[in-house]
């Protein structure tokens, strides 16, 4: 048991953790030197994992706190060439260290599914896409800002969605926030002047209002997650190139 290798119980971490990156490499130049900085991005995230259930777990901490300094001592290796070659990734420490503090306070409170923990998680993944796309020869430029913004609003959605098939399902405010929220996604592309995005949030869109507030088994939940993730990728990276 206590050596059972410890990672995320949370799908839609690993479509987050990845589809932010992707964006961000091909709105870029993609290079050899992404394999490495998303193997060092992949096992931060699988480090955050263990460590934030340290501080729940008292029981288990040990067996966690070992998986979270493993993972941690990988992700360590894999980012030094990428750091060295691009020191401007430092920059990033900052906003990710105050965000994860966020989200150290949410979990010792025992207050992980607040709303705000959920965004400050949201805007760390957002993150990743960025330095990817920093290190494909990219710029702190406006493209930089529609990789961060644009991953980010989408997985607002999804974290509503999500909320209400489960544990919201029956809250008719959150149903009514969810569908709002989604109205006002094909609405901000057009604020900043990329209105072909509006595609990207289709998907979303439809799936909150046909599967919303309704009983879903989760590996449903998990498909349509899967699908929507795939469907805003491909579209996202047709219009920002297209727009480049």
């Amino acid at each position: 048991m206590k050596n059972n290798i410890v990672i995320p119980h949370e799908h839609g971490g690993w479509a987050m953790v990845s589809v932010p990156f992707i964006i961000g490499m091909l709105a870029g130049h993609p290079s050899w030197m992404h394999v490495l900085l998303f193997l060092a991005w992949l096992f931060l995230y699988l480090a955050s994992y263990p460590f934030l259930q340290a501080l729940k777990k008292r029981s288990k901490r040990g067996h966690l706190i070992k998986w979270g300094i493993t993972y941690s001592v990988i992700a360590v290796l894999c980012v030094l060439v990428p750091l060295v070659k691009h020191p401007e990734l430092f920059y990033f420490a900052i906003p990710l260290v105050c965000l994860l503090l966020v989200n150290i306070w949410h979990v010792k409170r025992k207050a992980e599914r607040e709303m705000l923990n959920d965004l400050c998680a949201l805007l760390i993944f957002a993150l990743g896409g960025a330095a990817a796309y920093l290190i494909g020869d990219g710029g702190w430029d406006r493209t930089m800002v529609w990789v961060i913004l644009f991953n980010f609003i989408y997985f607002i959605g999804t974290v509503f969605f999500v909320k209400t098939v489960f544990r919201k399902r029956g809250n008719q405010r959150w149903f009514t926030a969810s569908r709002i929220y989604h109205i006002l996604l094909l609405i901000i592309p057009w604020i900043v002047g990329l209105p072909w995005m509006t595609l990207a949030y289709v998907f979303a869109l439809v799936r909150a209002f046909i599967y919303g507030g309704k009983q879903i088994r989760p590996m449903k939940v998990g498909i349509l997650e899967v699908v929507g993730a795939v469907y805003f990728l491909v579209v996202t990276v047709i219009v920002i190139q297209m727009k480049l």
